[in-house]
């Protein structure tokens, strides 16, 4: 009887998936909401053929020199910063994302963390909350959106999707991205490419939707927050270390900033060596200027659900032998066994 492929799954995963997998293939699942220690995951992918991969995992060069039978790892992402391209191919090992279902999900939290925000809807929770609120008073004046200017920094679908949900609002929208978007698509969902420094500078509101490079790593730092107006607004739903936290809660402390809402923060990249062990604790502090949630960009059941099949059928193409959908490179012995 021909041995069944090992696919092992480092987070756990909605029950079809993992029924879908079972057809073809031995599953080892993580069942719990917390990542395995380092030991337990290398203990399970030793002898695995496939791995589905998510953001806290961080897999390099030493890491793979343990997964000798490793054909695939379909990380059920978008981003991949967290993982080493080069060393995967060199190791022949297929790498696969999930590129076009996270977008929207992820824009519709960035569209709820700019409305909390500006519209002071945590520090309006807890007054209700508090037993001090007798009815209507002239307080916790926000910022709103209609006739601010929303200053989008990236434009890759994630910044497109956002751009869409925006144009109902009656906001003036720039946008920086090294990629200009062609004209009828700008014209469509009403935007104005501008420089970097004009973006910083002219917006009431700053949404950052970039991906984490060598270039974006704290693009967003105390010498960008000076030059930003006075009052204005910064929102992170792209990748944690594109700002630094700690700048930002020195900016909030001085008034400079009305607020800071994040749905990513730099202790979730792992793969930068010094990566924080915890948010920072200046933002922690000041729930009167910030909006935080969990990661929750993808957090969508059934959204969830596509992502993850998604990164198994990759699994099953890579394991037959075919180039899987999402790859993000060609190593050249992944078809020749190992």
């Amino acid at each position: 009887m021909t041995e069944r492929p090992k696919v092992v799954i480092t987070h756990r995963v909605h029950e079809p998936v993992k029924k879908f997998l079972r057809h073809q293939c031995e599953v080892v699942a993580n069942e719990d909401v917390e990542s395995w220690p380092p030991s337990t995951l290398l203990g399970h992918v030793r002898d695995a053929d496939a791995l589905m991969a998510f953001m806290p995992d961080r897999i390099d060069e030493p890491f793979l020199r343990h997964c000798e039978r490793l054909k695939i790892i379909a990380a059920a992402l978008k981003g991949y910063d967290n993982i080493d391209v080069e060393a995967c191919t060199r190791h022949g090992v297929w790498l696969t994302i999930v590129p076009d279902l996270l977008s929207l999900p992820t824009a519709e939290l960035a569209m709820a963390l700019v409305l909390g925000i500006t519209r002071n809807v945590p520090a309006g929770d807890r007054l209700v909350r508090s037993g001090q609120f007798h009815g209507w008073r002239p307080v916790l004046y926000g910022g709103g959106l209609t006739g601010r200017t929303v200053g989008i920094l990236g434009m890759g679908k994630l910044g497109q999707a956002f751009a869409r949900l925006l144009t109902g609002f009656s906001a003036n929208i720039l946008y920086y991205d090294p990629v200009k978007l062609g004209p009828v698509q700008e014209a469509y969902l009403g935007l104005n490419r501008v420089d970097f420094e004009e973006l910083i500078s002219g917006s009431d509101i700053i949404v950052v939707l970039a991906p984490l490079t060598q270039t974006t790593l704290h693009l967003i730092n105390a010498e960008t927050i000076a030059r930003m107006q006075p009052g204005a607004y910064l929102i992170n739903a792209g990748r944690g270390s594109v700002v630094d936290e700690e700048a930002v809660a020195r900016a909030l402390k001085q008034g400079h900033l009305a607020g800071y809402a994040a749905d990513t923060f730099e202790m979730e990249d792992r793969a930068r060596p010094d990566a924080p062990a915890i948010v920072y604790n200046g933002l922690i502090a000041d729930p009167d200027h910030t909006l935080f949630t969990p990661h929750l960009g993808t957090a969508v059941k059934h959204v969830r659900q596509e992502i993850e099949l998604a990164a198994a059928k990759s699994i099953l193409q890579a394991l037959a032998g075919e180039i899987p959908a999402g790859a993000v490179n060609q190593p050249a012995r992944a078809s020749a066994g190992k």
